[in-house]
């Protein structure tokens, strides 16, 4: 299981104790020193069943600085892609990818009724 964070967030905070409570294992990327790549989010985007939307970081500075609320519903699929490549600011977090399943966000009953 992998687990995409940033260490100085809050929420992924809460996440890493909530999973180590759980005894629940995972590799650790700080979303910050290694973006997720554009094939990565491709994937966990088609993965996960969820709009794409999801997975941008809305509440971030960079996201308000970029105007992208504005920006993203004119933008395609591939463009959205490539724009999450660029910067780990731009992804919501944390992020945990598993064989059958990609939570985005840390909501504590959506994790328990997927891991547990």
């Amino acid at each position: 299981m992998l687990f995409v964070c940033y260490p100085r967030c809050s929420t992924c905070k809460k996440a890493q104790k909530w999973l180590d409570e759980k005894g629940i294992h995972y590799d650790l990327r700080d979303i910050k020193e290694e973006n997720p790549s554009h094939d990565e989010l491709k994937m966990w985007v088609e993965k996960s069943g969820l709009d794409i939307k999801r997975f941008f970081n809305t509440s971030g500075q960079l996201y308000r600085s970029m105007a992208l609320k504005d920006k993203l519903p004119s933008m395609s699929m591939e463009e959205k892609l490539t724009l999450l490549s660029t910067d780990g600011m731009l992804v919501k977090r944390p992020i945990l990818i598993s064989d059958d399943a990609v939570l985005v966000g840390f909501r504590e009953q959506e994790w328990e009724d997927t891991l547990l």
